[in-house]
């Protein structure tokens, strides 16, 4: 959960990136570093396992502060997709504020995609989270390779859970800022409910959004 430091005045709030293996999930944070401005992000660090990697950054050190004067802290991590690491998983997602479930457009992975969420509804619930309250957003990567499911599909058989649905490129940078942004919007409103960010420290959720994203993307 995110961690309160009334006597520093921060608020530190940890974002996971989770999804299959190979669905894009280090991309995401790498181009979101890579589109950021210097001033708004950490340096990238690797966390290698046999075969597969978890990456993290410290985004936003120094913060941006709320007109209280309230220093809000973004960490994001990602998690290795393979089987094998269900462990890492489990201790990645441990307290986590928001989830972004990066999936792999590739109609061949349609079965790992669902696995994979439904392994993620699994370890919430071991470590703790309420999976049904928990901000969350799905973004099927990779829409620039050939044979993705079609837009239409993917809605039809996501859009009528409660997470907003979003589609990127992440290779290329699209749709990065935009799914981040989209979770920033839905993690406002559990921060503001036990924080107090509008009626105690004048943020209101445009001004969060566009604060954590650099002005780079306006409120969704």
């Amino acid at each position: 959960m995110a961690e309160y430091d009334e006597a520093r005045a921060t608020l530190s709030v940890k974002v996971v990136y989770y999804g299959p293996a190979l669905s894009g999930k280090t991309t995401n944070l790498m181009r979101l570093h890579d589109i950021l401005a210097p001033e708004l992000k950490g340096e990238l660090m690797t966390l290698d396992t046999r075969n597969d990697r978890t990456l993290f950054f410290d985004l936003l050190p120094v913060g941006f502060r709320a007109p209280s004067g309230l220093l809000l802290k973004f960490r994001l991590f990602t998690v290795p997709g393979q089987v094998a690491h269900d462990s890492t998983r489990k201790s990645v997602l441990s307290r986590a504020d928001a989830v972004v479930f990066v999936a792999d457009s590739q109609r061949n992975q349609s079965v790992n995609n669902g696995e994979s969420f439904e392994n993620l509804a699994h370890n919430a619930t071991v470590v703790g989270l309420d999976f049904e309250q928990l901000p969350l957003v799905v973004q099927f990567n990779k829409r620039d390779l050939p044979d993705v499911l079609p837009e239409e599909e993917i809605l039809a058989r996501w859009g009528r859970a409660p997470w907003p649905v979003t589609f990127a490129s992440a290779l290329a940078g699209q749709g990065v800022v935009e799914t981040f942004a989209a979770l920033l919007a839905r993690l406002y409103s559990s921060l503001d409910a036990r924080h107090e960010l509008a009626a105690r420290h004048g943020l209101a959720r445009e001004a969060f959004v566009s604060a954590a994203c650099g002005g780079t993307v306006s409120c969704c």
